[in-house]
Protein backbone atom coordinates (compact mmCIF):
# COMPACT_ATOMS: atom_id res chain seq x y z
CA UNK A 1 0.00 0.00 0.00
CA UNK A 2 2.82 2.55 0.94
CA UNK A 3 4.42 1.81 -2.89
CA UNK A 4 0.62 2.35 -4.27
CA UNK A 5 0.14 5.86 -2.09
CA UNK A 6 3.62 7.18 -3.68
CA UNK A 7 2.63 6.65 -7.10
CA UNK A 8 -0.48 7.97 -6.67
CA UNK A 9 1.06 11.08 -4.52
CA UNK A 10 3.79 11.06 -7.57
CA UNK A 11 2.11 11.34 -10.16
CA UNK A 12 -0.88 14.02 -8.68
CA UNK A 13 2.44 15.88 -7.32
CA UNK A 14 3.47 15.88 -10.94
CA UNK A 15 0.35 17.43 -12.32
CA UNK A 16 0.14 20.04 -9.80
CA UNK A 17 4.02 21.08 -10.41
CA UNK A 18 3.29 21.46 -14.33
CA UNK A 19 0.78 24.10 -13.43
CA UNK A 20 2.17 26.13 -10.43
CA UNK A 21 -0.32 28.86 -11.03
CA UNK A 22 -3.15 26.97 -9.15
CA UNK A 23 -0.45 27.62 -6.15
CA UNK A 24 -0.95 31.30 -6.76
CA UNK A 25 -4.63 31.14 -7.10
CA UNK A 26 -5.13 29.50 -3.85
CA UNK A 27 -3.14 31.82 -2.00
CA UNK A 28 -4.64 34.79 -3.69
CA UNK A 29 -7.65 35.34 -0.83
CA UNK A 30 -6.38 34.66 2.26
CA UNK A 31 -2.94 37.14 0.89
CA UNK A 32 -6.19 40.22 -0.01
CA UNK A 33 -7.36 39.39 3.83
CA UNK A 34 -4.03 39.56 5.10
CA UNK A 35 -3.12 42.74 3.11
CA UNK A 36 -6.58 44.29 3.31
CA UNK A 37 -8.60 43.18 6.39
CA UNK A 38 -5.89 42.88 8.82
CA UNK A 39 -5.31 46.55 9.34
CA UNK A 40 -8.44 47.25 10.60
CA UNK A 41 -8.35 44.03 12.25
CA UNK A 42 -5.43 45.91 14.27
CA UNK A 43 -7.37 48.33 14.87
CA UNK A 44 -10.51 46.53 16.08
CA UNK A 45 -8.79 44.10 18.21
CA UNK A 46 -7.12 47.38 20.01
CA UNK A 47 -10.10 49.25 20.59
CA UNK A 48 -12.84 46.12 21.10
CA UNK A 49 -12.96 44.01 24.46
CA UNK A 50 -14.26 40.51 24.02
CA UNK A 51 -11.28 39.37 21.46
CA UNK A 52 -8.93 36.14 22.75
CA UNK A 53 -5.67 36.58 23.52
CA UNK A 54 -3.08 37.98 21.63
CA UNK A 55 -2.72 40.42 18.44
CA UNK A 56 -4.51 40.75 15.83
CA UNK A 57 -1.68 38.80 13.42
CA UNK A 58 -1.91 35.78 15.81
CA UNK A 59 -5.56 36.14 16.03
CA UNK A 60 -5.87 36.45 11.82
CA UNK A 61 -3.23 34.38 10.81
CA UNK A 62 -3.72 31.21 11.65
CA UNK A 63 -7.70 31.68 11.40
CA UNK A 64 -6.78 32.56 7.46
CA UNK A 65 -4.66 29.38 6.55
CA UNK A 66 -6.97 27.25 8.20
CA UNK A 67 -9.25 28.98 5.66
CA UNK A 68 -7.26 28.23 3.23
CA UNK A 69 -7.66 24.28 3.78
CA UNK A 70 -11.22 24.67 4.15
CA UNK A 71 -11.38 26.05 0.85
CA UNK A 72 -8.90 24.05 -1.39
CA UNK A 73 -9.43 21.02 0.49
CA UNK A 74 -13.25 21.04 -0.11
CA UNK A 75 -12.74 21.83 -3.97
CA UNK A 76 -10.28 19.19 -4.33
CA UNK A 77 -13.45 16.87 -5.70
CA UNK A 78 -13.87 19.16 -8.89
CA UNK A 79 -10.27 17.18 -9.76
CA UNK A 80 -11.82 13.79 -9.12
CA UNK A 81 -15.04 14.55 -11.47
CA UNK A 82 -12.60 15.18 -14.06
CA UNK A 83 -10.56 12.28 -13.84
CA UNK A 84 -14.15 10.46 -14.03
CA UNK A 85 -14.50 12.46 -17.31
CA UNK A 86 -11.46 11.66 -18.85
CA UNK A 87 -11.00 7.89 -18.11
CA UNK A 88 -8.37 7.81 -15.25
CA UNK A 89 -10.32 6.04 -12.21
CA UNK A 90 -11.81 3.73 -14.59
CA UNK A 91 -8.14 2.47 -15.47
CA UNK A 92 -7.66 2.78 -12.13
CA UNK A 93 -10.07 0.29 -11.81
CA UNK A 94 -8.67 -2.46 -13.68
CA UNK A 95 -5.26 -2.19 -11.57
CA UNK A 96 -3.94 -4.21 -8.78
CA UNK A 97 -3.16 -1.01 -7.11
CA UNK A 98 -4.47 -0.76 -3.09
CA UNK A 99 -7.95 1.16 -2.98
CA UNK A 100 -7.03 2.95 0.21
CA UNK A 101 -3.51 4.18 -1.55
CA UNK A 102 -5.77 5.95 -4.47
CA UNK A 103 -7.60 7.89 -1.74
CA UNK A 104 -3.93 8.54 0.50
CA UNK A 105 -2.14 9.47 -2.39
CA UNK A 106 -4.74 12.15 -3.66
CA UNK A 107 -4.94 13.77 0.11
CA UNK A 108 -1.82 13.55 0.69
CA UNK A 109 -1.40 15.73 -2.23
CA UNK A 110 -3.60 18.11 -0.76
CA UNK A 111 -2.10 18.11 2.28
CA UNK A 112 1.25 18.96 0.82
CA UNK A 113 -0.14 21.39 -1.16
CA UNK A 114 -2.03 23.44 1.49
CA UNK A 115 1.12 23.34 4.23
CA UNK A 116 3.15 24.86 1.22
CA UNK A 117 0.35 27.68 1.08
CA UNK A 118 0.32 28.12 4.80
CA UNK A 119 3.70 28.85 5.00
CA UNK A 120 3.52 31.57 2.09
CA UNK A 121 1.13 33.32 4.10
CA UNK A 122 2.88 33.10 7.16
CA UNK A 123 5.82 34.03 5.92
CA UNK A 124 4.15 37.27 4.69
CA UNK A 125 2.95 37.69 8.11
CA UNK A 126 6.15 38.16 9.47
CA UNK A 127 8.07 39.46 6.50
CA UNK A 128 5.46 42.43 5.83
CA UNK A 129 3.55 42.89 9.44
CA UNK A 130 3.83 42.73 13.04
CA UNK A 131 3.57 38.82 13.71
CA UNK A 132 5.24 37.17 16.46
CA UNK A 133 4.79 33.98 17.38
CA UNK A 134 6.66 30.43 18.36
CA UNK A 135 8.12 28.35 16.11
CA UNK A 136 7.05 25.65 17.69
CA UNK A 137 3.35 26.90 17.77
CA UNK A 138 3.50 27.55 13.89
CA UNK A 139 4.67 24.06 13.09
CA UNK A 140 1.83 22.73 15.27
CA UNK A 141 -0.63 24.59 13.24
CA UNK A 142 0.51 23.55 10.21
CA UNK A 143 0.09 20.47 11.62
CA UNK A 144 -3.41 21.13 12.25
CA UNK A 145 -3.78 22.44 8.62
CA UNK A 146 -2.41 19.58 7.22
CA UNK A 147 -4.89 17.36 8.97
CA UNK A 148 -7.60 19.34 8.13
CA UNK A 149 -6.66 19.45 4.26
CA UNK A 150 -7.02 15.71 4.41
CA UNK A 151 -9.92 15.92 6.33
CA UNK A 152 -12.02 17.77 3.87
CA UNK A 153 -9.92 16.55 0.98
CA UNK A 154 -10.71 12.77 1.73
CA UNK A 155 -14.70 13.93 2.47
CA UNK A 156 -14.76 15.84 -0.69
CA UNK A 157 -13.28 13.24 -2.99
CA UNK A 158 -16.68 10.74 -1.28
CA UNK A 159 -19.11 13.19 -2.34
CA UNK A 160 -17.40 13.11 -5.82
CA UNK A 161 -17.48 9.90 -5.92
CA UNK A 162 -21.49 9.75 -4.61
CA UNK A 163 -22.80 12.65 -7.20
CA UNK A 164 -20.10 12.19 -10.05
CA UNK A 165 -22.05 15.42 -11.48
CA UNK A 166 -19.97 18.74 -11.82
CA UNK A 167 -22.95 20.95 -11.30
CA UNK A 168 -24.24 19.35 -7.96
CA UNK A 169 -21.02 19.20 -6.66
CA UNK A 170 -20.02 22.75 -6.41
CA UNK A 171 -24.00 23.83 -5.09
CA UNK A 172 -23.36 21.33 -2.43
CA UNK A 173 -20.18 22.57 -1.36
CA UNK A 174 -21.18 25.65 -1.22
CA UNK A 175 -24.24 25.68 0.74
CA UNK A 176 -22.43 23.17 3.24
CA UNK A 177 -18.97 25.22 3.50
CA UNK A 178 -20.80 28.74 3.87
CA UNK A 179 -22.28 28.33 7.53
CA UNK A 180 -19.36 26.38 8.47
CA UNK A 181 -17.14 29.11 7.46
CA UNK A 182 -19.83 32.48 8.99
CA UNK A 183 -19.80 30.39 12.20
CA UNK A 184 -16.37 29.35 12.68
CA UNK A 185 -14.72 32.85 13.87
CA UNK A 186 -12.12 32.64 10.86
CA UNK A 187 -12.62 36.40 10.29
CA UNK A 188 -14.12 37.82 13.66
CA UNK A 189 -13.75 35.42 16.80
CA UNK A 190 -16.76 34.29 18.49
CA UNK A 191 -16.68 35.07 21.82
CA UNK A 192 -19.18 35.65 24.58
CA UNK A 193 -17.94 39.22 24.54
CA UNK A 194 -18.55 39.80 21.14
CA UNK A 195 -21.38 37.79 19.84
CA UNK A 196 -24.79 37.45 21.28
CA UNK A 197 -25.22 33.97 23.62
CA UNK A 198 -27.74 32.27 20.87
CA UNK A 199 -24.76 33.20 18.07
CA UNK A 200 -21.98 31.87 20.31
CA UNK A 201 -23.93 28.44 21.60
CA UNK A 202 -24.49 27.49 17.57
CA UNK A 203 -20.86 28.13 17.24
CA UNK A 204 -19.33 26.41 19.61
CA UNK A 205 -21.78 22.92 18.33
CA UNK A 206 -19.64 24.00 14.53
CA UNK A 207 -16.46 21.74 15.45
CA UNK A 208 -14.52 23.57 12.91
CA UNK A 209 -14.61 26.47 15.53
CA UNK A 210 -12.55 24.48 18.08
CA UNK A 211 -10.82 23.27 15.56
CA UNK A 212 -9.48 27.36 15.03
CA UNK A 213 -9.25 27.82 18.62
CA UNK A 214 -6.72 25.42 18.55
CA UNK A 215 -4.78 26.90 15.52
CA UNK A 216 -4.77 30.20 17.26
CA UNK A 217 -3.94 28.74 20.51
CA UNK A 218 -0.42 27.57 18.89
CA UNK A 219 0.36 31.10 17.25
CA UNK A 220 0.02 33.25 20.41
CA UNK A 221 2.26 30.04 22.84
CA UNK A 222 -0.59 28.64 24.44
CA UNK A 223 -0.12 24.57 24.49
CA UNK A 224 -2.34 24.38 27.17
CA UNK A 225 -4.88 21.45 27.76
CA UNK A 226 -7.18 23.46 27.88
CA UNK A 227 -6.20 25.45 24.31
CA UNK A 228 -5.54 22.33 22.43
CA UNK A 229 -7.47 19.56 23.74
CA UNK A 230 -10.84 19.95 22.40
CA UNK A 231 -9.64 21.31 18.98
CA UNK A 232 -7.37 18.31 18.81
CA UNK A 233 -9.81 15.76 19.35
CA UNK A 234 -12.25 16.97 17.00
CA UNK A 235 -9.98 17.25 14.34
CA UNK A 236 -8.66 13.35 15.04
CA UNK A 237 -11.80 12.04 15.10
CA UNK A 238 -13.46 14.18 11.79
CA UNK A 239 -9.93 12.95 10.13
CA UNK A 240 -10.57 9.44 11.31
CA UNK A 241 -14.12 9.34 10.02
CA UNK A 242 -13.73 11.03 6.92
CA UNK A 243 -10.56 9.04 5.52
CA UNK A 244 -12.74 6.03 6.46
CA UNK A 245 -15.68 7.04 4.66
CA UNK A 246 -13.61 8.54 1.16
CA UNK A 247 -11.39 4.97 1.81
CA UNK A 248 -14.67 3.00 1.66
CA UNK A 249 -16.37 4.88 -1.14
CA UNK A 250 -13.11 4.22 -3.41
CA UNK A 251 -13.81 0.68 -2.40
CA UNK A 252 -17.15 0.55 -3.81
CA UNK A 253 -16.10 2.90 -6.87
CA UNK A 254 -13.65 -0.08 -7.82
CA UNK A 255 -15.05 -2.66 -6.80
Amino acid sequence: MLRDTWLIFRRDATLLLRNPAWLAIGVMQPVLYLVLFGPLMERIVTNTPGFPPGSSWTILTPALIIQLALFSATTAGFGLLADLRNGVVERLRVTPASRMALLLGKVLTNGLTTVVQALIITGLAFLVFDLSAPFGGILLTLLIVAMLSVTLASASYAVALTLRNEQSFPALVNAVMMPVLLLSGILVPITTGLAPQWLYTISRINPFTHIVDAGRAGFRGDFSVDALLTGSVVLVVLMSLCVFWGARTFRRENA
